[in-house]
């Protein structure tokens, strides 16, 4: 197959939280490969190293554990000084973490919000006077479809992905002004290697969840990356406060 390039993103400064693995990692290779200044924040330094190397050594990477806002704000700080004021924002970072709705503590309730909802907000936050100097930008949040469908054992995440459509709604009214577009995508059940390892560990789990699917192929984190290529590039210049379905058609 062949996909779309947007001579839009080639150069622009893009930053990616999460970017290490997973859809994070096929987001920042995906700008990488459209020509774009690329840097993003993990707290997995070997698969940091092990993206740079796949990526011919281009993308800027910093250490900063999300919950710590500082922290997340500093390495941000870090980031634009090497590639520029930040162009387009992918609030991608977050932890699906699964447990019945009795053994949810304070703390459990706590960090699902830290990590799935906060950093979305506080990253936004510390991107928007620069954009706005540079001349405007995109955000974009990863929501999930989790909250739509209902899963019992997931109610601090899906709680947290919901939220992140309001924050959305929100910023794209907040900072419509400074030409700054905010949207959202809501992947479905994406294969990546963690949901392999922890959720679907046999082809027989995952060919059950793609027969739930009307489109009855695998979900690929590629798939997700390709819909934040199209939003961040100037051909969606005219799209904001919206949020986009990416799940195959999950039932």
């Amino acid at each position: 197959m062949t996909f779309a390039t947007y001579p839009s993103l080639a150069d622009k400064p893009v930053l990616v939280t999460g970017g290490a693995s997973g859809i994070g990692a096929e987001i920042v290779c995906a700008f990488h490969g459209q020509g774009a200044r690329v840097g993003f924040i993990d707290i997995q330094d070997d698969a940091a190293r092990a993206l740079i190397d796949e990526c011919d050594g281009a993308p800027i990477y910093a250490h900063a554990d999300i919950t710590d806002i500082p922290a997340l704000q500093a390495a941000m700080a870090t980031i634009a000084d090497q590639i520029g004021p930040i162009r387009t924002l992918v609030n991608n970072a977050g932890n699906d973490k699964r447990e019945p709705v009795d053994d949810v503590t304070l703390d459990d309730w706590n960090r699902a919000q830290d990590i799935n909802l906060r950093p979305q907000f506080f990253a936004a936050q510390a991107v928007r006077e620069g954009m706005a100097r540079a001349g405007g930008g995109a955000i974009i949040n990863l929501s999930s479809i989790v909250w739509r469908i209902g899963d019992g054992g997931m109610v601090p995440y899906a709680t947290a992905k919901a939220a992140s459509l309001g924050l959305t709604t929100s910023l794209a009214d907040a900072f419509g002004g400074d030409n700054i577009r905010v949207n959202a995508i809501e992947p479905g059940a994406v294969m990546t290697p963690r949901q392999r390892e922890l959720w679907y560990p046999t082809d027989e789990s995952v060919r059950a969840l793609v027969d739930l699917q009307c489109l009855r192929e695998v979900l690929a984190p590629a798939d997700i990356a390709r819909m934040v290529l199209f939003l961040a590039s100037d051909d969606a210049r005219r799209i904001t406060k919206q949020s986009f379905t990416v799940d195959a058609g999950l039932y």
